[in-house]
């Protein structure tokens, strides 16, 4: 069976799954929204952190300021969810075409750094076509992926059998590193998403469910 093939016989199993996993947020399934949510919490999610990229190299999170961020966690054995999610952000990327890398990024954490290193990630990225100029896959110590994740309200957590409990939202971080918005990620429109991206790296408002949000940088 040819790479392709496989990626959407995969992807096709991920749509049943994810039908009917239970560890999917109640909130994830019940709002039909296309547009993001004002995040509660502005904490600065780009702290002083490094984590390591999909090609083995270090990357600090507070190296990332200065461009908006769009984060999202997945982990590479998912048996579903995480590949919805990941073809959702590859359609953002191409939506931001050259601008993704020059004035904005887009970075994918690991909520399983036991098992997922560098080569795990990069062969991830590489099957999506997501190793890309711009877009980062990130493991580490998973204390420090605890660390970050707590940026963002969120934890690591385990379901029966070993299987790692799901994100299913993407978050929006301003370029001076403060949470803006966050998505419903298989919900999100690649379209708004990316023009909210590049709205964030102008330094001008983006447009959330409750109303404006200033990204002034």
């Amino acid at each position: 069976m040819s790479g392709t093939r496989r990626l959407a016989a995969r992807l096709l199993i991920m749509l049943m799954l994810c039908l009917s996993a239970a560890g999917c947020r109640q909130r994830a399934n019940q709002i039909d929204e296309k547009g993001g949510f004002v995040m509660s919490d502005s904490s600065d999610c780009l702290p002083n952190i490094t984590l390591i990229d999909q090609h083995g190299q270090k990357i600090s999170l507070s190296s990332l300021k200065g461009k908006p961020v769009l984060f999202d966690f997945i982990y590479t054995t998912c048996p579903g969810p995480c590949l919805l999610l990941t073809s959702r952000m590859k359609a953002i990327a191409i939506q931001l075409g050259p601008a993704l890398g020059k004035e904005a990024r887009i970075v994918s954490i690991t909520v399983d750094p036991e098992h997922d290193h560098p080569q795990q990630l990069r062969a991830y990225a590489k099957e999506f076509g997501a190793d890309v100029e711009g877009w980062s896959f990130l493991t580490g110590p998973p204390k420090q992926i605890d660390e970050v994740m707590a940026r963002f309200n969120l934890f690591r957590r385990r379901e029966g059998y070993g299987t790692v409990d799901h994100v299913l939202e993407f978050f929006l971080v301003g370029a001076n590193g403060h949470a803006l918005l966050e998505y419903i990620g298989d919900k999100a429109a690649p379209n708004r998403v990316a023009d909210d991206l590049e709205r964030a790296a102008e330094g001008e408002s983006v447009t959330s469910r409750e109303g404006t949000i200033s990204a002034a940088l």
